[in-house]
């Protein structure tokens, strides 16, 4: 073990010394001068800047549709005009409904109301602002007014209904109670809709979200008894952005859905409560015994039901438009003004959102002063840089989506790459997206600093790998859903990237009232040297991509990548027909032994079907065949290309990722485009890599996986025959 630490260390030395006389995408000639100016931007950057701009934006709530989110747009604005960008302000006009009426009572074999309030603690001023902050709520659950027997469901995610069909037990006809975790919030309510039942409440249980973890708020950062966590249950996996504007802008004239035909509104009612309010619901419950993993950390046996616990669920929403302000802010490339790197962080809160999404708000916009400082000194970007402050994203991505629909031809013409933060705190460098990216990216990573180790983060997130099991490669994880990144990758096809640090700043303010900022300045990043790193790491690729002669992407690491899903999925693939064989042969030696002895009533297992055979030939040579021109390129000089040839080198490679995608989209949700990144249709944020052809295998639609296959072939043979004509044109 020691002696491969220090081949990786030794490894990783070597490599920094090499970062300092090569950038990827850069002449010989031009990178001295890329890194004297990376210098001067690091040297810029200043934390109290982010400090003192986290105070500001996260002093009062500023969800969508605000007076304060409004306030905060316009200093957005005016700060970026101050650093001499031209900004502007972009509205939309989109659903937002807030809860006029909540109800949660037990009504029998006991009664209980549920107070459905986060109490204000001791020395955070913010928590105690009254009628201000937000009430807790789900946004996009349907009005809703039903009484039923309980049944609890676990995290309430497809294996959870397994065991319960295992038990015997249905839900038909019930409301549902669901922790919180194991799945994005909004496939809670969907799945429990389609096995039929008629509301859900979802509760943060203190095993996974509260004093299991640590000590609860105040004394700790976790949650205490009151929290609730807010947030989005549309049903994003199928379209985000605005409900009644699916796939174009929602500007003011736009037409609209009727809101009965919007299919991202949830079909029953749901509700968050806390852990206090859970407790009475599920102490009422009866029944089987839950398996010893769905238990959790609150102090009684956990049973399943259903009931004899009955409860009451009332809910009703004002279902209005209201205005959503993105800000624009462009910095004008001295040589390629019509190439655009894109740069983006949301400014709306469930509440105050001092993490989620001030701390990457501020980061973004220490970035954008520093390179605006730089420009007014003569160092101009060559491509201009376009920083976006969106609105609207929690509930639903929202201000970024309808952004994307509205100007999605010019984007798929102009856009190089965008890269999106979101919440920030100590600890790791997360980075995901186009694998096209990952070589340009590792390689800024091992350049900036760790404030707390003082190694790269590169190393830092290396030695965090093997730590937990990993090994000693440097990779993006796969996008799938859950920030602005979406609308531009997995809609418009244009190259992402996702960034952010974090794993030591642990807490339970995610979307509650206490996610302030006496709560970031002492659990989360205190001394904002962790913004300051991802305003670093971020402004670097920034202005790699912004000013590299040749646009970075390395596609023999996307190959070995999309090589390995495909792998992954036909191993699965073969697992599962394993799986079948082994289940049916078991099933035919225990009908022997009934059979054989029918004096015991019992049921015969049933035989499952067989697996047909799934024909994956057409998308492995497909592979080879790009394996062979993505070589072809890498083997290509490009810096003793022409001038003009490196121009139409750099047309041709902003389309890349477009060639990924498929104007049919995903089965059953058009919008998703990309053929290798999308959300799970039932996991939401979780990505599914390979999507149509993975998730036709996992729900046994043998007919549609095979169709896929060739969807996925004819992508794979698009991409080849671009890559080709690429090369072609610069031999």
């Amino acid at each position: 073990m020691l002696r491969n630490i220090y081949v990786l260390f030794f490894t990783t030395f070597l490599m920094s010394l090499n970062a300092q006389t090569s950038i990827i995408g850069f002449t010989p000639e031009q990178t001295n001068k890329q890194l004297q100016l990376e210098k001067s931007f690091e040297e810029k950057l200043n934390a109290a800047n982010l400090d003192e701009w986290m105070q500001k934006m996260a002093a009062k709530p500023h969800w969508v549709g605000t007076e304060f989110g409004e306030e905060n747009a316009k200093w957005i604005k005016s700060q970026f005009e101050s650093w001499g960008y031209d900004a502007k302000i972009e509205t939309y006009h989109i659903l937002f409904p807030y809860p006029t009426e909540r109800v949660l009572e037990l009504t029998g074999p006991t009664q209980y109301k549920a107070k459905l309030t986060a109490v204000p603690v001791e020395g955070d001023p913010f928590t105690a602002q009254g009628d201000a902050l937000l009430p807790s709520y789900n946004a996009f659950s349907i009005d809703g007014d039903v009484e039923a027997e309980l049944v609890f469901v676990n995290y309430g995610i497809p294996k959870d209904y397994e065991e319960l069909e295992k038990l015997g037990i249905s839900v038909e006809g019930k409301i549902v109670i669901a922790k919180y975790q194991g799945s994005w919030r909004g496939i809670k309510p969907k799945l429990a809709a389609e096995k039929g039942a008629i509301g859900c409440i979802i509760y943060s249980d203190p095993e996974d979200d509260g004093y299991g973890p640590g000590d609860v708020y105040p004394k700790g950062a976790y949650k205490n008894k009151t929290g609730v966590q807010r947030g989005s249950v549309m049903d994003m996996p199928t379209y985000p952005g605005d409900v009644l504007t699916p796939g174009y802008g929602a500007t003011k004239d736009a037409k609209r859905l009727d809101r009965k035909d919007a299919p991202t509104i949830t079909k029953i009612p749901v509700l968050p409560i806390s852990y206090e309010d859970a407790l009475p619901l599920l102490s009422a419950l009866e029944g089987t015994v839950a398996p010893d993993s769905w238990r959790g950390g609150l102090p009684i046996t956990y049973h399943i039901g259903p009931g004899p616990a009955k409860v009451h669920l009332k809910l009703a929403f004002d279902w209005k438009l209201v205005p959503a302000h993105n800000v624009i802010a462009t910095l004008k490339g001295s040589e390629f003004p019509d190439q655009w790197v894109m740069r983006g962080n949301h400014h709306d809160a469930w509440v105050h959102g001092a993490n989620d999404p001030i701390s990457g708000m501020v980061a973004l916009m220490e970035e954008a002063r520093a390179i605006g400082e730089l420009a007014k000194k003569g160092q101009k970007p060559k491509r201009t840089l376009v920083f976006c402050a969106w609105d609207a994203e929690e509930p639903g991505l929202i201000g970024s989506t309808e952004w994307v629909e509205d100007h999605k031809k010019e984007l798929q013409e102009k856009v190089v790459a965008y890269i999106n933060t979101d919440g920030n705190g100590r600890g790791f460098l997360g980075a995901g997206g186009s694998h096209s990216l990952q070589a340009m990216v590792s390689e800024v990573a091992n350049t900036v600093e760790d404030p707390q180790t003082k190694v790269s983060v590169k190393e830092r997130r290396i030695a965090a790998n093997m730590v937990n099991g990993g090994d000693e490669s440097f990779e993006l994880y796969a996008l799938g859903s859950g920030s602005d990144y979406t609308p531009f990758i997995q809609h418009a096809g244009i190259a992402a990237l996702n960034l952010g640090f974090g794993g030591e700043n642990g807490g339970g303010e995610y979307h509650t009232i206490y996610d302030t900022y006496p709560h970031y300045k002492r659990f989360k990043d205190p001394d904002f040297a962790y913004g300051v790193a991802l305003a670093n790491t971020a402004g670097l690729i920034t202005l790699r991509l912004a000013n590299a002669d040749v646009i970075p992407l390395n596609f023999s690491q996307w190959h070995t990548t999309v090589s390995g899903y495909l792998t992954e999925i036909i191993n699965e693939t073969e697992q599962m027909r394993k799986d079948v064989l082994k289940h049916n042969k078991m099933v035919a030696n225990k009908s022997f032994q009934l059979a054989a002895d029918p004096t015991k009533n019992v049921k015969s297992p049933v035989k499952k079907d067989l697996i047909p055979y799934i024909d994956f030939s057409s998308l492995q040579n497909e592979l080879v065949l790009l394996n062979e021109t993505i070589s072809e390129f890498e083997k290509i000089n490009t810096a003793t290309l022409t001038g003009k040839m490196k121009i139409e080198l750099n047309k041709n490679l902003m389309k890349a990722e477009h060639m990924l995608t498929s104007e049919k989209g995903l089965p059953r949700r058009p919008w998703f485009k990309h053929q290798i990144y999308a959300p799970g249709f039932y996991t939401g944020y979780g990505v599914k890599t390979l999507p149509g052809v993975r998730e036709a295998i996992e729900q046994k639609d043998w007919k549609e996986a095979q169709e896929q296959i060739e969807t996925l072939t004819t992508t794979f043979h698009n991409f080849n025959t671009f890559l080709m004509e690429m090369n072609n044109s610069i031999k």
